[in-house]
């Protein structure tokens, strides 16, 4: 059979065995007839809370923050509708904050290419910098104890927008929601004290889980800290159509948000397999490696212990190269060289949760990766290349013996595929 799987700003065609092969995606959900007409009423009437323009008195300064270029938030679709809707709010009591987190600052040409020329020139659109240390405040402690630190447009603002998109996230349960605050506009020492080792490792941290998951707890207890936050997340399709509008108090609206995105995006298997081939979704969530840890995590849900992991995941911006990341993936000799440094007291570097989520699937199975990437690129980050997945596949399924299987994420981390 012939599966497509999400790659890039396309799709990769694979030839797979007919009877050996099982595909998972999520159950598909039809775009909305009218997006921008579904979007103004969730604005009107919203879930537990006010309509929007309600809550905005004269003079209140309003920020607005967006998804960065990692996510697949059609902010060109939704962000001039929002601005729009607040025509009646001067231009000058409005900043766009771009919720990078620990990710890099997005470019003029490409924030102009998220929220349109006209956006850009109009407003004031500002790049979150989490080691920017002038443009931070405190919010209290992490539950370890280390400030948090929040960006002040957020906090200062008398009306904050929280805008994003919500799908499926391999430690937080959910993105969306609280996750525009914290990581979205926090410090990187707050980040990285959410993210511990501890944290990453604990098994409450997982798709799917928010309650009892000590990551999106304390993110959820950091966000509620800046004061009242009016959520607007939508839902999308695998056409990138949006599915649904969750808008209002920034828990209650996530909540029903997540648990619509829960009804599509689980997908129950009876047994694992011995080989799973996934995506990270395609573009823009394929951007790079880093990114690509989520595809992996998918995949190792339903993988069989000793089985093989394959990730189609186009890397166009390398892992990138030279960041935290690939930093410390190349100053260690192996992935479990890698997990004895962080299980190493006051051992801590950026980015060490994708390394750390990496290495504990690759203690599980073998993990290959196709894409732009150079092989030599790929060996380093301690994975190994695939230039030929249908081949790949053939071969291992021989090598597991005649009644081996491969499982197939054509949407990666849309998915999520449980044991039943």
């Amino acid at each position: 059979m012939k599966v497509n799987l999400a790659y890039g700003k396309g799709h990769l065609p694979v030839e797979l065995p007919d009877h050996r092969t099982t595909v998972l995606e999520p159950a598909h959900n039809p775009g909305l007839p009218d997006e921008r007409s579904a979007f103004t009423a969730a604005l009107q009437n919203p879930i537990g809370a006010a309509p929007l323009l309600q809550q905005i008195k004269p003079g209140d300064r309003v920020c607005i923050v967006f998804t960065d270029l990692t996510r697949a938030t059609p902010n060109e679709r939704i962000i001039p509708w929002l601005l729009d809707h607040l025509k009646d709010v001067p231009v000058e009591n409005i900043t766009l904050l771009n919720s990078t987190g620990t990710h890099r600052p997005n470019t003029p040409a490409e924030l102009e290419r998220m929220l349109t020329s006209e956006v850009v020139t109009k407003y004031r659109v500002i790049n979150h910098e989490c080691e920017r240390d002038e443009d931070l405040i405190p919010c209290g402690v992490t539950r370890d104890g280390t400030p948090a630190m929040i960006n002040r447009h957020v906090v200062e603002a008398d009306v904050r927008i929280i805008t994003g998109f919500i799908e499926p996230h391999f430690f937080a349960g959910f993105s969306g929601g609280p996750k525009g605050i914290m990581p979205g506009c926090a410090g990187l020492n707050t980040v990285m004290s959410n993210h511990s080792a501890k944290n990453i490792g604990d098994p409450k941290a997982a798709f799917g889980i928010t309650e009892n998951n000590p990551l999106w707890e304390e993110m959820r207890e950091i966000a509620l800290r800046v004061g009242p936050s009016f959520l607007i997340n939508v839902t999308l399709n695998e056409h990138r159509q949006i599915t649904g509008v969750f808008a209002g108090d920034l828990l209650a609206a996530h909540k029903v948000g997540f648990e619509f995105v829960r009804k599509s995006a689980m997908q129950k298997v009876k047994a694992p397999f011995e080989v799973v081939v996934t995506t990270n979704s395609g573009y823009p969530l394929d951007l790079n490696l880093y990114q690509g840890v989520k595809g992996m995590s998918a995949a190792a849900r339903i993988v069989q212990e000793g089985g093989t992991i394959i990730l189609a995941c186009e890397c166009c911006e390398g892992v990138p190269a030279g960041s935290p990341l690939d930093k410390f993936l190349r100053s260690a000799s192996s992935p479990e060289e890698i997990l004895t440094m962080l299980a190493t007291p006051g051992f801590v570097r950026p980015e060490q949760w994708q390394a750390q989520i990496q290495s504990l699937i690759q203690r599980k199975a073998k993990v290959l990766v196709y894409s732009s990437l150079p092989e030599e690129t790929i060996r380093t980050a301690h994975l190994q290349p695939c230039s030929d997945i249908s081949r790949t596949v053939m071969e291992t399924l021989d090598q597991f013996g005649p009644e081996a299987r491969v499982a197939v994420l054509p949407q990666g981390p849309l998915t999520i595929p449980y044991l039943a």
